[in-house]
């Protein structure tokens, strides 16, 4: 809004009257036959090239001239026009972006003006597929055949013994190995870096690759687990195809509504450290903290919470505090091979080992992190007076809990019994905070009864654990079971070994739900019952893999979360967005025939947008999808209850809308790079529109120096918004 000064006289007085108008519009003819209008904080324009307008291409305006830096992309309609609206007041570079071009020469603007753009046509395939998202790159890997499995191990094929079927073989090339913590395929892993040395070959390179840095041990694991001689052939034979020349499949530019996107991005944290959730509202009321600070996190890498203020466009950190001065390192000090970027420096150095994040009704934020060494105290072992020690006592934890008050700028540290990994609150009475546990824990379930921690201030007697046990003889009630690691009793109920992975308690009925990784995986249904955890029954249902009665096969789920209807939705490494509605199931849900195939019709998968690998028939993409998030509120603008599975490869955020089976992907060009691990919305003003509310993301890549930008690049936030057409304002 701007001010116009009025003047007018009346009996000899001059009244000078401040009215607040709307912001005066600016608009030129264009080439494309109509104006394009802009407010003073708009820059908008035409863009065409040689070729003439170009649609569905992107237009980035960047500055560095606030407290963080600052950039928002948009999209050309079908004539070329564009508009980059609501900017603040700052110089910003201008160019062009999309797939059949390369970047335009930037350009220098101010808001308010009308900036035509030229646009470059891509000399040749091999300059226009540089800036195509790392997942079509990646799907140039070939895939071993179904006859290489099961492997024959280091003297046979190269293939582990333990890889059984390439479906196996694909879980570790996607989200359980190297893309679950980076992407493959982007310009720093589809060549070798000069700086990594000199070999004799790629196989050496790649071998020499995988055990650099502090997480080289991870690296080097899971391409032992894959077979290591089979799994370096692969990459080093991808590699030097690439390398040969041989160039992915173009990407669709964006279309209909995906040219409705707003992206704004917020440099945030220092170019050592990564993110791995951001927060910005209470998930069951997103109005809480309208227009307030966004926070992440950044799990191993350093002890800070990051905070955007995206109203003043500043940031700052907040330390993470641990309560024992004695907690170790979350990675290790020492490594098997320097970085090719940081060389010997363990630049990684957290103790709180912060993973995730959500906020509360007050708008505090609640953290899974480390507060003390992995020994737990004495209360949760054998011997103890709480509840759920007595029912199954544990031993240790490598990560509890915290949360920061932004009113009083202090953590409060809670510790838990149970390992925690990601978190959600549950629509109870309690205001009860569920936690899963991650890949390493006990195989129980931990929540905390937030209320009575706030009355009370006891972490002691307002947690609680269950184990995950089956009513295997279907009465029922929870009564004696056997062991996980005991065989089936049908007179008794059943342990099973399923540690949650992402978990979310179910507006519908206060069922617990969690994703359980490996292979073909599955999710659980945790019913708490009247007085938990002695109460508390699990149900069990294995993705459909080589089951008959499902008409797609998939496996190996990562995230999860679910709609206010109760349909459970999670991402799988086999190329899928999959819905679990436990209404459709026809058979006993209970029993000692419910092992977990007993409701193969409450499956519904839809292949995630991409293309798949070479020497892969089945359904799915080549793509990785690290976690998925339910927009039950419309907070974004594509209606209630739309999933959203993070597009691990491709850049981008990928919605589905359930009704059609259509997807709308909201690509991030730049930088190139783009990694979530989870989303957010928000509403900031309900009466406002579009520009009242938006999702919430984050580059979470382990490694920012492989994005765009190289060495010294940071991690950004980001916010997603859709307007009603391209050049709304």
């Amino acid at each position: 809004m701007t001010k116009k000064i009025w003047y007018a006289g009346t009996a000899g007085a001059l009244f000078v009257v401040l009215l607040i108008t709307p912001r005066p519009a600016i608009s030129a003819p264009q080439n494309s036959g109509e104006a394009v209008r802009i407010d003073s904080d708009d820059i908008g324009g035409v863009v065409a090239s040689a070729k003439g307008p170009e649609a569905g291409v992107w237009v980035i305006a960047e500055t560095k001239d606030l407290p963080t830096g600052f950039r928002k992309i948009v999209v050309t309609d079908d004539r070329g026009r564009y508009v980059v609206p609501d900017l603040p007041k700052a110089n910003y570079e201008v160019w062009v972006r999309g797939y059949g071009l390369v970047d335009s020469p930037k350009v220098q603007s101010t808001p308010g003006k009308i900036l035509n753009l030229k646009a470059v046509v891509a000399p040749n395939a091999h300059a226009a597929a540089q800036y195509y998202p790392a997942s079509y790159w990646y799907s140039l890997l070939q895939i071993p055949p179904k006859s290489d499995f099961p492997g024959t191990g280091p003297d046979g094929n190269g293939i582990s013994d333990g890889m059984k079927s390439q479906a196996e073989w694909i879980k570790y090339v996607k989200t359980d190995g190297c893309e679950s913590c980076h992407q493959l395929g982007d310009k720093a892993t589809r060549e070798i870096p000069k700086s990594l040395g000199v070999f004799d070959s790629s196989v050496e390179a790649w071998d020499r690759r995988v055990k650099s840095a502090q997480d080289g041990i991870i690296m080097t694991s899971v391409i032992g687990r894959m077979g290591r001689k089979g799994a370096l052939k692969m990459f080093a034979d991808w590699t030097d195809r690439v390398a040969h020349g041989e160039l992915p499949p173009a990407p669709p530019r964006p279309q209909g509504v995906e040219r409705n996107v707003v992206i704004t991005q917020w440099d945030w944290a220092g170019p050592k450290e990564y993110f791995h959730d951001v927060i910005s509202t209470d998930r069951r009321n997103p109005t809480v903290n309208a227009n307030g600070p966004v926070y992440g996190v950044h799990e191993n890498s350093s002890d800070f919470m990051t905070v955007v203020d995206p109203v003043h466009n500043t940031m700052t950190q907040v330390p993470f505090p641990v309560r024992d001065p004695n907690t170790p390192y979350s990675e290790p000090r020492g490594m098997l091979e320097p970085s090719a970027y940081w060389g010997k420096e363990p630049i990684f150095s957290s103790k709180a080992n912060a993973h995730s994040l959500v906020m509360d009704g007050q708008g505090r934020v609640w953290v899974a992190s480390a507060i003390r060494p992995a020994t737990d105290p004495d209360y949760c072992g054998e011997g103890s007076k709480l509840p759920s020690a007595k029912l199954f006592p544990l031993k240790t934890s490598n990560r509890q809990a915290s949360f920061y008050d932004p009113r009083t700028k202090q953590f409060t540290l809670i510790d838990t019994c149970f390992n925690t990994q990601h978190l959600q609150f549950a629509e109870d009475a309690n205001n009860s905070l569920w936690f899963s546990e991650g890949v390493a824990g006990a195989s129980v379930v931990g929540w905390l009864n937030t209320k009575l921690f706030d009355q009370t201030h006891d972490e002691q007697k307002s947690q609680g654990w269950t184990a995950v046990i089956l009513d295997t003889n279907g009465n029922g009630k929870r009564d004696a079971y056997v062991g996980a690691d005991q065989p089936v009793d049908p007179t008794k109920d059943k342990e099973i070994h399923a540690p949650f992975y992402g978990v979310n308690p179910s507006p519908v009925d206060g069922s617990i739900w969690g994703s359980v990784l490996g292979f073909p995986g599955g999710l659980v249904r945790l019913s708490p019952g009247s007085n938990p955890p002695e109460t508390t029954l699990a149900e069990f249902y294995e993705v459909p893999w080589n089951n008959p009665k499902a008409p797609v096969q998939g496996f190996s789920p990562r995230g999860l979360d679910i709609d206010r209807n109760g349909v459970v939705w999670t991402v799988l490494a086999s190329g899928h967005l999959a819905s679990f509605d436990r209404r459709k199931c026809k058979g006993p849900l209970n029993g000692p025939k419910a092992t977990g195939q007993q409701c193969p019709e409450g499956w519904t998968l839809y292949p995630t947008p991409g293309p798949n690998f070479k020497g892969i028939t089945a359904s799915g993409s080549a793509d990785s999808n690290y976690y998925d998030w339910v927009d039950q509120f419309n907070t974004f603008g594509l209606g209630k209850n739309v999933p959203i599975a993070t597009g691990n490869g491709s850049d981008s955020l990928e919605a589905l809308l359930p009704g059609s089976g259509k997807w709308v992907v909201l690509r991030v060009p730049y930088p190139m790079g783009f990694f979530a691990k989870n989303i957010d919305g928000r509403i900031d003003d309900s009466n406002a529109g579009w520009k009242g509310k938006g999702l919430w993301s984050t580059y979470a890549t382990r490694a920012p120096w492989h994005m765009e930008g190289g060495k010294g690049t940071t991690s950004k936030v980001v916010k997603f918004q859709l307007r009603p057409n391209p050049l709304a304002n």
